[in-house]
């Protein structure tokens, strides 16, 4: 809920009809109607816990008559996802799309879903956005890890291929850090890297706080933004960042 309710905030007030820079041919109140709608079907998800991929997306929306309805109707949204959370053991078998076949796989998922569009009303209405590192931290690696499963979605990953290539990506304010190997079939965060992801040797490497290495994993952040510190390879850089969209 704090998510939604932070976006509310940003959004109350402000002309719907408000251009979203982050997502090119939004407005607000499409942003808006995205993100509760992504809310009230992860809802359907977990409630029926769901085991195989669904054949539809259908879901019932309740949208408002008008446009001045979008914030309640997003608070809404978040109240019945916060319920069906709560009704709900995270460790509840069930289909997902990434790499965790469980209820938490959804909570998360749908918790920095709303928050990177959070981010993009803010952008919108000229706010800076303020991200908690520990939080930035965990949705880095929540993007690292499931973007490999992504390519149905996200097909441009398919270039994401190499001959054992990697990428580190490593936080400046929290001590965490992340390996990514491109093989000829396909990547991944190495599991056994031969030296600490934070230390070792890398083609290429990212550094900076964790706030800005997650708007950077989400296309929100340059990777030439003075913000980062970048070394190695840039070509392969150049190729994450191009082949990686979410």
């Amino acid at each position: 809920m704090a998510e939604t309710e932070r976006f509310v905030a940003a959004v109350e007030g402000a002309h719907l009809g408000t251009p979203v820079p982050s997502c090119p041919g939004w407005t607000l109140v499409d942003l808006i109607r995205h993100t509760g709608s992504v809310q009230r079907m992860f809802s359907g998800l977990l409630r029926r816990l769901v085991q195989e991929r669904p054949l539809s997306r259908d879901t019932a929306l309740d949208l408002p008559a008008s446009d001045d309805g979008y914030p309640a109707w997003l608070t809404g949204s978040a109240q019945m996802a916060a319920q069906v959370f709560a009704d709900t053991d995270p460790d509840a078998p069930m289909w997902a799309w990434g790499a965790d076949p469980h209820a938490r796989f959804w909570m998360r998922r749908m918790l920095f879903e709303t928050l990177m569009h959070r981010v993009d009303a803010e952008l919108a209405v000229g706010l800076r956005p303020v991200i908690d590192p520990a939080l930035a931290a965990d949705g880095v690696d929540e993007f690292l890890v499931n973007l490999p499963f992504a390519a149905s979605f996200a097909p441009k990953t398919a270039e994401l291929r190499g001959q054992d290539e990697t990428i580190r990506f490593r936080c400046t304010d929290r001590p965490a850090a992340w390996l990514v190997r491109l093989h000829p079939d396909g990547f991944g965060i190495d599991p056994n890297p031969k030296e600490a992801p934070a230390t070792g040797t890398a083609d290429a490497t990212v550094e900076g706080v964790a706030a800005d290495l997650l708007l950077l994993l989400y296309g929100r952040l340059d990777r030439g933004a003075d913000v980062f510190e970048t070394s190695g390879n840039d070509d392969l850089l150049r190729r994450w960042v191009a082949n990686s969209a979410f």
